[in-house]
């Protein structure tokens, strides 16, 4: 009995310990899962470390990179800005180089032409005339070329900006014949120009200077036949045509002869020289005042060029034509009383030289002292003043012609203004003090015209 109960008991605490083995068992191995999860969990812990580690070595070069290009980058920056600075400083340079140098040339230009004018004179000899004939082409091309270089800088340098106003066609295109015809007539070339009532809304210097350079072009090229000045209405728009019975242009060099230095073919080449600027000039022109400029052309038959400006009403009055200059012997201003201001003395004596040869009874002054020491004579009562705008000291021309309308109480006395400078704001100026102007170099023809026109004209009549 005893036997059995110890058995029983033996069984009973083999059960419990079997239970409580098999429950560590369990245990142990959750244990060994935590373990084993914990350990992966490290593993995966360590290996995002260390992959952190390289994407940071990694973040750090790709940093040293980007710090080295934004380095490089500044640099070049700066390197930029200087030498858009250095560009900037050059063109104020070359834009006040060639104003500077412009006006220089035009003063001996001036006198130049003047001097020749006076060997042309009726009372010179055969040879004479030929020699100033050729002086005075020589003369006109290095003009013409000067005047080209000075409008091309200006335009790239955005000094020359258009000055948006209404002009009257048919006042515009009377000048324009006056200038031109002498040249075509040399040629024996017929330039007519048809009237009109019309006003274009452009720059008036500018849209000159564009018509000036298709009507010169069109009288190089043209070698018999005639030129026209016209303009047409189309739309909104005014389309002023320059015609000629030139050689024309073939459809291969349209768009070539609107670039620099670009000329028509060898054979057709006129002999009075060029640089092939004026059409660029044209071009640059058109662009700047927003003016369509197109070509026509048929080889053998002509050449139409055109250029197109927005209408801007009729004129009430429209001019009437004036009668291009001629070199007849009847000058008109035999005794008529001059006084030239001129700080340039080659000018002066060019001047004197030539309004002598008119029988002009001449007093040249260079300064306001030698003007009032001529005005404190009180003998000399001039009938016309010719005073060159830019004087020595800053001083401005119109200051002496104020000056000696007040000496001789005739606020109406006819003056003319001479200047190498083109802007409208001095030809305002001009204009607002009662004076005409004229441009350098002028062109005597064009001075003995208008010194004959203000010679004639009543004292009441405003300029």
């Amino acid at each position: 009995m005893v036997d059995l109960l110890n058995t029983q008991r033996s069984d009973s605490e083999t059960e419990e310990l079997e239970r409580r083995i098999a429950k560590l068992t369990k245990i142990n191995a959750a244990l060994m899962q935590r373990v084993e999860k914990s350990m992966d969990q490290q593993a995966n812990a360590y290996s995002l470390f260390q992959t952190a580690i390289t994407l940071e070595g990694q973040v750090r070069v790709r940093t040293e990179e980007l710090k080295s290009a934004l380095s490089r980058l500044e640099r070049t920056n700066d390197e930029l800005m200087t030498a858009r600075d250095v560009s900037e400083r050059a063109n104020r340079f070359k834009t006040r180089f060639f104003t500077a140098v412009g006006h220089d040339l035009l003063q001996p230009l001036h006198a130049a032409r003047l001097s020749v004018t006076a060997l042309a004179e009726p009372d010179g000899t055969p040879q004479h005339r030929r020699l100033a004939d050729r002086i005075e082409h020589s003369l006109t091309t290095i003009e013409e070329l000067l005047k080209s270089i000075l409008d091309i800088s200006k335009l790239e340098a955005g000094v020359t900006t258009p000055s948006l106003r209404p002009v009257a066609l048919d006042e515009l295109f009377a000048s324009l014949v006056l200038d031109i015809e002498p040249l075509a007539r040399a040629k024996n070339v017929a330039l007519t120009w048809r009237r009109n009532d019309w006003a274009v809304t452009s720059c008036p210097l500018m849209l000159r200077r564009i018509l000036q350079n298709l009507l010169t072009n069109a009288v190089q090229y043209t070698q018999q036949g005639g030129i026209k000045l016209a303009a047409r209405r189309r739309g909104s728009g005014v389309r002023i045509e320059v015609w000629d019975t030139g050689p024309g242009i073939l459809p291969s060099e349209r768009d070539m002869i609107f670039e620099e230095f670009q000329r028509g073919p060898a054979t057709d080449r006129p002999a009075i020289g060029g640089f092939g600027l004026g059409l660029s000039i044209v071009q640059r022109m058109a662009d700047a005042l927003d003016h369509h400029l197109s070509l026509c052309s048929r080889v053998g038959h002509g050449t139409r060029f055109s250029i197109t400006a927005p209408f801007a009403g009729t004129v009430d009055h429209p001019v009437t034509q004036t009668p291009p200059a001629t070199w007849d012997r009847t000058y008109g201003l035999t005794a008529t009383k001059v006084v030239v201001i001129d700080n340039d003395a080659s000018v002066l004596e060019a001047m004197q030289s030539l309004l002598e040869r008119w029988t002009c009874d001449v007093r040249v002054v260079r300064s306001l002292a030698e003007l009032d020491t001529l005005i404190a004579e009180k003998s000399f009562q001039p009938d016309i003043i010719l005073a060159d705008y830019h004087l020595d000291g800053g001083t401005c021309g119109l200051t002496a012609v104020n000056r000696l309308r007040v000496a001789t109480s005739d606020s109406a006395l006819p003056a003319i203004v001479i200047t190498a400078d083109h802007s409208p704001t001095i030809a305002d100026k001009a204009r607002a003090e009662g004076c005409e102007i004229l441009v350098k170099p002028v062109k005597p023809a064009e001075l003995r015209a208008l010194m004959l026109h203000l010679s004639a004209r009543p004292a009441s009549e405003p300029s």
